[in-house]
């Protein structure tokens, strides 16, 4: 797939379920779980141990659309992209990320918080602003920010969940960015993937029953 094949994934799936996890051998059927449940853009963070290995991994399943978070640096972005993954996402946003995985083909959501911010990203051709961390002024903050740029695509990551996913895509989100609603730790230590699988599946609900 070439970038804008990509980036049409991701706005047509509208969630990115992000994986931050202390044991790598939990990737996988986690990431399967979601992707069961109708989820699957799956992000894992750099962060996570073995990263570029489960990256890997995920590379070679039919359906999972796998991307890299947690991204810093250059070099972060080029290896995981190596690696296998098909989009990237940042906390930050550097002009030099942003042209790399642009080089490569790869579309990539940059983080960015304030207007300035959200707009210099843009301008540097961030294909998607992260709003991080969104959980901090809620909803109507993203309102506030997004009503003199509508033209600026913005994924709203941090405090998205099933209760408020509608009310994000509603006003304008074009995806979000989930991590604790979808990746619930203390249902991965019990192995309990059937219930990642069923909070997959309502969160694809809810998010596919707005117009």
């Amino acid at each position: 797939m070439n970038r804008q094949e990509i980036l049409s994934r991701l706005l047509k799936t509208k969630i990115i379920a992000i994986i931050r996890l202390d044991d790598a051998s939990d990737v996988y059927p986690t990431a399967q779980a979601l992707f069961d449940g109708g989820v699957e853009a799956i992000e894992v963070t750099m962060n996570t141990p073995n990263a570029l290995q489960e990256i890997e991994k995920l590379s070679k399943h039919e359906g999972i659309l796998p991307g890299v978070g947690s991204v810093t640096t250059e070099k972060m972005a080029k290896d995981a992209i190596g690696a296998g993954a098909e989009f990237v996402v940042t906390p930050i946003s550097k002009k030099e990320i942003i042209h790399s995985c642009h080089y490569l083909g790869k579309p990539i959501c940059s983080g960015a918080l304030t207007p300035t911010e959200i707009h210099q990203a843009y301008a540097w051709g961030a294909d998607i602003i992260k709003l991080f961390p969104a959980s901090t002024f809620g909803l109507p903050y993203f309102k506030a920010v997004r009503a003199p740029m509508t033209y600026i695509p913005i994924m709203p990551t941090g405090g998205v969940t099933i209760e408020n996913a509608a009310e994000w895509i509603r006003h304008g989100a074009v995806c979000l960015g989930v991590g604790g609603s979808l990746v619930d730790k203390e249902l991965i230590a019990k192995k309990n993937y059937k219930m990642l699988t069923k909070a997959a599946k309502n969160m694809r609900s809810v998010v596919d029953a707005v117009k």
